[in-house]
């Protein structure tokens, strides 16, 4: 009994690592015969576990869907990511699993080799957060059907609030989900404005799938358009500047741009936000390689005024008074 309990542990644990296994394969890896795999399925579905089976050549055993939630064999470095995975699930920032993934934080603590466990607490202690727990909380229900929706490519309708506070019915095409830092934001194309937007997912209400099935011919860059958004909504001035360099050269220079885009030959057209005009010439002044400002045009004449006040302050030499020994004095 106890080799036939061990023999369907492996037989699990092989139908979770591959979509597909012919009887005869999963015979050499058990070391059995046929005969004995098709009794260890029977015995498996006998249990609750949904064992599919594919007649044919082509065909094969798989691990379907439904029933009992097998149990989960992992190897050491699988055992960390999910431990790891758990404990960043509590930070606040999606709530309504915070309670689960404690207790199974605290099982797999329990079960796991001393070794694993010590570097898993090891790592745990010496990170230290330099943001404190999230206030700007997303439904777990909420971002599992946000997520489920762009899986099946399936338009969803909800009502939305900006950050004004002003609220607005939605009806979307989602593409992907991004977070930043605990904050989550939908990628998605607006039906209405026929354009595409990002919308944080902790302002979402009254969500409502749709259903209806959609394709995208071209979709944008999701973690781009993000990171456009935010760039946009933090830095109210905004230039254009052409920079002599390769994008990934202008990229590297300018890590806080808000788009790179390569013009041709060795130039580079980057956009950059910041909090002032004079913010601005003082950030573009300071960079390793010469730019052009292309807009707006009020930023380039005050780089010119920058450069001229630099100028004349340096265009003669200083003389300074020499200093008087001890014995002068």
């Amino acid at each position: 009994m106890s080799d036939s309990a061990g023999r369907m542990l492996a037989l699990l644990a092989l139908l979770q690592h591959r979509p597909s296994w012919t009887g005869a394969e999963l015979a050499e890896r058990l070391d059995v015969t046929d005969r004995t795999v098709r009794r260890d399925v029977d015995r498996l579905r006998d249990l609750g576990y949904p064992v599919e089976a594919a007649p044919g050549v082509s065909g094969g055993y798989q691990l379907g869907r439904g029933g009992k939630l097998p149990p989960l064999l992992l190897g050491d470095e699988e055992a960390m990511a999910v431990a790891l995975g758990l404990r960043a699930a509590v930070d606040g920032s999606v709530t309504g699993l915070e309670e689960a993934a404690v207790s199974v934080l605290a099982r797999l603590d329990h079960l796991l080799p001393h070794h694993l466990a010590a570097r898993v607490r090891a790592l745990h202690e010496a990170t230290a957060n330099l943001e404190g727990p999230s206030t700007e909380q997303v439904r777990s229900e909420v971002l599992i059907a946000v997520g489920q929706a762009c899986a099946r490519s399936e338009r969803i309708r909800f009502a939305y609030a900006d950050r004004a506070g002003r609220g607005s019915d939605r009806l979307v095409e989602p593409y992907r989900l991004v977070r930043v830092g605990p904050r989550w934001y939908l990628v998605a194309r607006d039906v209405d404005r026929r354009d595409w937007r990002t919308f944080r997912v902790d302002r979402l209400s009254k969500l409502d799938p749709v259903g209806t099935p959609f394709t995208f011919d071209d979709p944008p860059d999701p973690v781009a358009l993000v990171r456009k958004g935010l760039h946009v909504r933090i830095y109210p001035f905004e230039a254009r500047v052409l920079v002599k360099a390769l994008a990934e050269i202008a990229a590297e220079l300018m890590p806080g741009a808000v788009a790179v885009t390569q013009s041709g030959g060795a130039s580079t057209i980057v956009d950059v936000g910041s909090t002032s005009i004079e913010r601005m010439v003082r950030y573009l002044a300071g960079l390793a390689l010469p730019c052009t400002v292309l807009e707006p045009p009020e930023l380039r004449q005050a780089l010119r005024r920058h450069a001229e006040q630099v100028a004349a302050a340096n265009g003669e030499p200083v003389t300074t008074s020499p200093k008087r020994s001890r014995s002068e004095a």
